[in-house]
């Protein structure tokens, strides 16, 4: 007998390939850090839709106050954990440190 699987109670995408620009001046894995800190996607937060949201600082705010949003604590630190886990790749592949992301988190 299979246990059925729970749907996160929130939701987004994976980041893209970060458009770095290029040139001498922007290093690729800062520049990816604050594209990454800015970067806005739809958020479904218990079935409510946050249309082309800034992911991270709605996250903060989930952190911050999860009863606000219907959540409880595990629910919003399994959302910073995906979006450490998913944007943390799309920065590494930029030469960032995922690390800077989570200690972003703590600011």
């Amino acid at each position: 007998m299979t246990t059925p699987t729970r749907s996160p109670a929130v939701t987004f995408p994976a980041p893209r390939r970060i458009p770095y620009p290029g040139g001498c001046v922007l290093e690729p894995g800062p520049y990816a850090l604050d594209y990454l800190l800015k970067w806005r996607a739809d958020v479904t937060v218990r079935g409510a839709v946050h249309p082309d949201t800034p992911v991270f600082p709605l996250l903060r705010d989930l952190l911050r106050d999860p009863a606000a949003h219907g959540l409880t604590r595990e629910e919003a630190e399994a959302a910073r954990g995906r979006f450490l886990d998913l944007a943390g790749q799309a920065l590494s592949a930029e030469g960032g440190d995922p690390a800077w992301l989570a200690r972003e988190f703590g600011r």
